[in-house]
C-alpha cells in the first residue's frame, strides 16, 4: 500500500473525511497500481476515470462503516 494513503475513518481521522481527502487517497492508489505518477495524454481519460471510480467506492465504503465505540454509525454526508 502507498505510505501516503491515510486511514480516513474515525477515530484515526478526528473528523469525517472530506471529498478532497477521499480524492487524494484515490489518486495515490491509482498512481501506485498503474505505475504512473502522471499519465501520458493518451492515458489521461482512463486514469481520471479510475480515480473517480476509486473515490466513489471509497466514499460508499466510508458512509457504510460502523465504528465501534462511536455510538451511532459513522455516516458521511453525500
Amino acid at each position: 500500500m502507498c505510505r501516503s494513503i491515510k486511514t480516513l475513518r474515525p477515530p484515526v481521522l478526528p473528523e469525517e473525511a472530506t471529498e478532497a481527502d477521499i480524492r487524494a487517497a484515490a489518486l495515490q492508489y491509482v498512481r501506485k497500481v498503474s505505475g504512473f505518477r502522471a499519465p501520458a495524454a493518451h492515458n489521461r481519460e482512463v486514469f481520471d476515470q479510475a480515480v473517480d471510480a476509486v473515490a466513489e467506492a471509497t466514499a460508499a465504503l466510508l458512509s457504510g462503516l460502523e465504528v465501534r465505540g462511536q455510538g451511532a454509525a459513522v455516516r458521511r454526508a453525500s
